[in-house]
């Protein structure tokens, strides 16, 4: 059984490195349209990263009972939309970045966890 929580957390690792690697892909892909579009799509997936990195720290930080791990878990997803919500507001509204761009960005790191889960190897 512990095996199944050291697969998890190579898993979490590599879903975090590719959509840190789709960040920087979907930042260059809107450098063609101009700098600010490139920031914000590459910051859009950067927090999909961010919350996703805070995630898994929740829930593989420590080996705990299934109440304990389901409370981590629930209280990891709440933060993860916390920090996704907090920085897209920050991104469109304080900053004044193009939304389409930073909604494409995030779009696309969530797109990296369907490929992520699917060939888990």
């Amino acid at each position: 059984m512990l095996n199944s929580l050291a697969s998890g957390r190579r898993l979490a690792l590599r879903l975090l490195l590719w959509q840190l690697i789709a960040a920087v892909i979907v930042g260059l892909v809107f450098a063609m349209s101009g700098r600010r579009e490139a920031i914000a799509a590459a910051a859009g997936a950067v927090i999909v990263a961010l919350g996703t990195a805070l995630l898994s720290v929740r829930v593989f930080g420590q080996v705990s009972g299934a109440g304990m791990a389901l409370g981590r878990f629930l209280t990891g997803m709440i933060l993860k939309w916390m920090v996704i919500i907090g920085g897209m507001i920050a991104i469109m509204f304080q900053y004044k970045l193009p939304p389409l761009a930073a909604i494409t960005g995030l779009v696309v790191a969530y797109a990296v966890n369907l490929l992520a889960f699917r060939f888990k190897g």
